[in-house]
C-alpha cells in the first residue's frame, strides 16, 4: 500500500538528549473511545502526553512529533538496562479503544500501514528487531497496550521485530511455581529485556511480567502462569533476541 502521512502537529515534544541513541519502537493503542477524542489528548498541552505517530483504523496517518524530537509517549519504563525511554524511542499510536472501552480486532488495513509505517522508521533507525515492542513491555505493571489481539506475527513476517517460529503447542499444562523451578524463566525475562527480580518464588510481580510477554508472543494464553507452552515460547525468543 502507498502509505500517506499527513502532519498534525503536537506541541507536547522536546529535544532528545544529545547523546540518546534512536534504538527502540514502541506499539501502543490510543485506550479511547474515538480517534478524535484521541488525538485530540495527544495535542492538549494540558495533558503532556504525545506520540510520533497516530495510525488510524482506516490506514490514515498522522504525524504529530517529528522524530528526531522526543515525543512523550512510554511515561515510567524500562528495557534491557535503560529506562525512561522517551528519549531513545520513536512511539505509535495505533486507534483502538482497548479493553476499558471495547477492545477489538485491529482491522487490515490499519495493520497493513503500522506495519509499513515500521518498515519506514526501520530503515532511518538502528533499531534491531528485539527492541520492538509493545507499551505493556516496558511497562508491565500500568500497561495493557496493543494487547493480546495485535498481529504481532504477521508484523514479524514481514520483517518488523521478533516471532519464534517452529515452537510445537506444549499447551497451559505443567506450570511452575517454585522459586529453582523458576531461575530459568526470571533470567530469560531479564536477558530478553523486562525488568524482573533474579530470583524468588512465583509472585504478582513475575506473573505482571508473564502476561505481558503472553500478551505479545504468547496472546492465546494470557494467563500470568509459567506454563510449558510459554516455556518453549520464552526459551525460543531468547534464543532469536541474542540471549543475555
Amino acid at each position: 500500500m502507498t502509505l500517506r502521512i499527513r502532519d498534525l502537529p503536537s506541541s507536547n515534544q522536546d529535544e532528545r538528549p544529545a547523546d540518546a541513541p534512536i534504538d527502540m519502537l514502541i506499539l501502543h493503542y490510543t485506550g479511547m473511545r474515538t480517534a478524535q477524542e484521541a488525538i485530540e489528548r495527544l495535542r492538549d498541552p494540558a495533558e503532556c502526553v504525545s506520540s510520533h505517530y497516530v495510525v488510524d483504523e482506516d490506514g490514515a496517518v498522522l504525524r504529530l512529533v517529528p522524530e528526531a524530537m522526543r515525543a512523550w509517549h512510554a511515561g515510567t519504563s524500562y528495557w534491557r538496562g535503560h529506562s525512561e525511554l522517551n528519549a531513545r524511542s520513536i512511539g505509535i499510536e495505533i486507534v483502538n479503544p482497548g479493553h476499558e472501552w471495547g477492545y477489538r480486532d485491529f482491522p487490515v488495513l490499519q495493520l497493513a500501514a503500522v506495519c509499513d509505517l515500521c518498515l519506514g522508521i526501520l530503515s532511518r533507525h538502528p533499531i534491531p528487531a528485539r527492541n520492538v515492542l509493545a507499551h505493556s513491555d516496558v511497562a508491565p505493571d500500568r500497561k495493557e497496550d496493543p494487547g493480546e489481539l495485535f498481529d504481532w506475527r504477521s508484523l514479524a513476517e514481514n520483517g518488523v521485530g521478533l516471532w519464534p517460529t517452529g515452537i510445537p503447542d506444549l499447551g497451559a499444562q505443567g506450570a511452575i511455581r517454585d522459586p529453582a523451578s523458576l531461575n530459568d524463566v526470571r533470567t530469560a525475562l531479564g536477558d530478553i529485556g523486562y525488568q524482573v527480580a533474579s530470583e524468588g518464588a512465583f509472585d504478582p510481580a513475575l506473573a505482571t511480567v508473564l502476561r505481558a510477554f503472553q500478551r505479545h508472543w504468547r496472546p492465546e494464553a494470557v494467563t500470568g502462569e509459567a506454563d510449558a507452552g510459554t516455556r518453549a515460547r520464552l526459551s525460543a525468543l531468547w534464543r532469536l533476541a541474542g540471549g543475555a
